[in-house]
C-alpha cells in the first residue's frame, strides 16, 4: 500500500529539502516522489543530502502544476501549518496516515506540500480533500519541510505496519480521480455562470466552497457522471427552444400535429 503513496513537493526552492524529503521517505518505504516547478532539480545537493535515496531522484516525477501532479490520485491530502479563512477539512497528522492507507488499497494516494516558506495557496488547497495538520507548539509550529515529510512517512509506515485494511475495489463503485473531479469543477462552474446563479467577476468563495462540500462527499465515478450528466441536462435545456405546454396558433384553436 505505501507504494500507492505519492510524496508531492510544490515550489520547492532549496534543492537539498528535496534530497532530504527522498531520504525520508525511503527510510519509511514510501518511492513516488513528484515535484511541481522545483527551482533546481536535477541537482547535485539534492543528490548528496538523499544520501542513497537518490534512485528516488532519478524516478521523481517533475510537473508544471499540482492538478498534473495529482491527476490520477482518488484523495488528495494538503499538508500546511497556514490557517485559512475558509475553514477546509481537516485531519491530524496520524488520522491522515491511517485514510491514505487505507484509501492507497483502492489507488494512488498523494500527499501534498506546499512552500518553505509560505506553504500551500489557497487555490492548492482546493484541489485536496482534507488539510492536514502537524501537531506543534503554537508559539513556533512551522516544521522544516523534510522533517514534515518525515513525520507523514513515519506515520504512514506505523498505519501500515498496524494492519489498517485497504478499501476493498469494487468494480461498480471506483473511486474518482481527481482529473474527473476537476473536470467536474470547470462544468460546474460553467453552468453556474450560464444561468446566472456565479457572477465570473465577483466569485467570492462560492467555487472554493462548493469544493469544499464535494471534497467532504468524496463521490465515486458513477456518482460523479450522474452529477455531470444533470449539468448537461441543464444547459440542453436552456439551449433548445422553449415551446410552452399548450400553446395556440393565435385564433383559439390547437394546431395539428405535422
Amino acid at each position: 500500500m505505501l507504494r500507492n503513496v505519492h510524496i508531492v513537493l510544490v515550489d520547492t526552492s532549496h534543492p537539498g529539502n528535496i534530497g532530504a524529503a527522498a531520504r525520508a521517505m525511503k527510510n519509511m518505504g514510501l518511492a513516488r516522489l513528484h515535484l511541481v516547478r522545483p527551482a533546481r532539480f536535477p541537482s547535485a545537493e539534492a543528490t548528496a543530502r538523499a544520501s542513497g535515496a537518490d534512485d528516488l531522484l532519478v524516478a521523481a516525477q517533475c510537473h508544471e502544476t499540482l492538478t498534473d501532479a495529482v491527476a490520477d490520485c482518488t484523495l488528495v491530502l494538503g499538508v500546511s501549518a497556514r490557517v485559512r479563512s475558509l475553514p477546509w477539512p481537516m485531519l491530524e497528522a496520524r488520522a491522515a496516515a491511517r485514510r491514505a492507507v487505507t484509501a492507497a488499497g483502492r489507488g494512488p494516494v498523494a500527499l501534498v506540500f506546499g512552500r518553505e516558506q509560505s506553504g500551500l495557496s489557497n487555490e492548492e488547497l482546493a484541489r485536496c480533500n482534507f488539510l492536514v495538520r502537524i501537531p506543534a507548539d503554537p508559539v513556533y509550529s512551522s516544521l522544516n519541510l523534510a522533517a514534515a515529510v518525515q513525520v507523514l512517512a513515519y506515520e504512514l509506515r506505523l498505519a501500515a505496519e498496524s494492519g489498517t485494511e485497504a478499501s476493498p475495489a469494487t468494480e461498480d463503485a471506483p473511486p474518482a480521480v481527481a482529473a474527473d473531479l476537476e473536470r467536474f469543477y470547470t462544468h460546474l462552474e460553467a453552468v453556474l455562470v450560464e444561468i446566472g446563479f456565479l457572477e465570473p467577476a465577483s466569485p467570492r468563495h462560492l467555487m472554493r466552497r462548493l469544493r469544499r462540500l464535494f471534497s467532504r462527499a468524496r463521490p465515486d465515478r458513477n456518482e460523479l457522471a450522474i452529477l455531470r450528466g444533470i449539468l448537461s441536462a441543464v444547459q440542453a435545456r436552456r439551449i433548445r427552444p422553449q415551446v410552452e405546454s399548450g400553446a395556440g396558433n393565435g385564433d383559439g384553436s390547437m394546431g395539428s400535429t405535422p
